[in-house]
């Protein structure tokens, strides 16, 4: 059976971007055709300056969500990165397969770093060598299979150039997998940034819809969304930015294509309208399903001991394949006492 890995980083709260680009998806189809792991990927959030109660809050909202969104237990594991050390474990060994250079080429640290330089700071060791975390968080299990974004892509490909590297020094250890994508909003953008991702950790908010926004609140920042000059509703990525977005979030929510919108809309206001209804609508279960297990925080907590113990069953084996195949003494087991009669 197919194996699918993917998880979620609780730097912020989760938005609308997240759940059309990945966890609808996850939950509708990947935990039905696969056998699937979901992941709060929490040690990833220490990568960047960070308040600790607040990833420990972040981390609990995400798992719920996770649940809330239509991920079932019985059918998927959903764990907490930081609950299974051998993602720590493998982290290292695959380190020492990484190259500086292929570190330094990733465009997130690139990206990162270069504003930090700019502002006379530094960034964090973590944060250049957490694609290699990442690899560790898909290799450990066998996937198959990698659901993310565009940006998320080239973590992927890192993955898959670690895995053969390693197989071919030391010996076949780890399945090699691939990315894939859904076809339709795989990447929401910001709804008054149009050209930049809706992401969860953006200074301003206004742009992003949150999973767990009153309906009120989505309908404003969706009618206050940024759209473009000309006044014609038309899908085009390059030329309109803001009404194409619109037409990808009404057409991920009904289940439709954003081309065959295109011309059905006389007026900005009225996309805007049936798009925050659209979402409203999509939400609510999500939002619903979610204050029902805030209340019931003792069934999460065995969820996720669960599904570790899960987690760990699984990956254990791969990793300690791993240590011996790149040279590493096993460790000797404790002897067993032995009751002598008297």
């Amino acid at each position: 059976m197919t194996r699918i890995f993917s998880g979620v980083k609780p730097t912020g709260h989760l938005t609308l971007g997240n759940y059309l680009g990945a966890i609808r998806q996850w939950a509708d189809v990947d935990q039905y055709r696969a056998d699937a792991l979901f992941c709060v990927v929490d040690l990833h959030a220490l990568t960047v300056e960070h308040d600790p109660g607040r990833v420990r809050r972040l981390s609990r909202q995400a798992a719920t969500l996770l649940l809330a969104s239509g991920l079932d237990p019985e059918r998927c594991t959903v764990f907490v990165q930081s609950h299974v050390d051998e993602h720590a474990r493998l982290s290292y060994l695959l380190e020492c397969v990484a190259t500086d250079g292929e570190m330094r080429r990733m465009i997130q640290y690139k990206e990162k770093s270069a504003v930090e330089r700019a502002r006379g700071g530094s960034v964090r060791l973590s944060l250049l060598t957490y694609p290699v975390l990442m690899a560790a968080d898909i290799l450990a299990y066998g996937a198959d299979e990698v659901p993310v974004g565009d940006d998320q892509t080239q973590h992927v490909e890192l993955t898959r150039d670690l895995a053969v590297r390693f197989n071919q020094r030391y010996g076949h250890a780890f399945a090699v997998p691939r990315a894939t994508r859904p076809e339709v909003a795989a990447r929401v953008m910001d709804l008054q940034e149009p050209t930049s991702k809706m992401g969860k950790s953006h200074e301003s908010g206004a742009g992003i819809v949150y999973l767990l926004d009153e309906p009120d609140v989505v309908r404003k920042k969706i009618m206050r969304a940024v759209t473009d000059s000309g006044g014609e509703v038309v899908y085009d990525r390059e030329a309109r930015p803001g009404i194409s977005n619109l037409l990808e979030i009404l057409a991920a929510c009904e289940g439709g294509n954003p081309n065959g919108l295109s011309g059905v809309y006389e007026s900005y206001g009225a996309l805007k309208k049936d798009t925050a209804d659209a979402v409203v609508e999509l939400l609510r279960p999500v939002r619903e399903r979610h204050k029902e297990l805030v209340a019931d925080s003792a069934y999460v907590e065995e969820v996720l001991r669960a599904g570790a113990e899960r987690a760990r069953e699984m990956a254990k084996p791969t990793v300690d394949a791993a240590y011996r195949a790149i040279g590493l003494l096993p460790a000797v087991p404790e002897p067993v006492p032995v009751n002598v009669a008297r």
